[in-house]
């Protein structure tokens, strides 16, 4: 997994997410990294967010077993 990720232009958190983290859930893990730009709704292309290291346990419990 990378430990970077570029916007693109009009991405959200959740969507930034599922690119980065393979999971729309965990956008909150992605805004506890990146506090800077927690009042951001739609990203500018090109800004660089720090991707958190995410354990397998990290993933919510209510997920199916195809997402697990």
């Amino acid at each position: 997994m990378p430990s970077t990720y570029t916007t693109r232009q009009g991405q959200a958190w959740d969507e930034i997410a599922r690119d980065a983290l393979g999971d729309e859930h965990l956008m909150h893990r992605l805004m506890e990294k990146n506090p800077e730009h927690c009042y951001t709704v739609f990203f500018s292309a090109g800004t660089e967010l720090e991707v958190p290291e995410i354990e397998s346990d990290d993933r919510p419990e209510t997920l199916p077993p195809w997402k697990k």
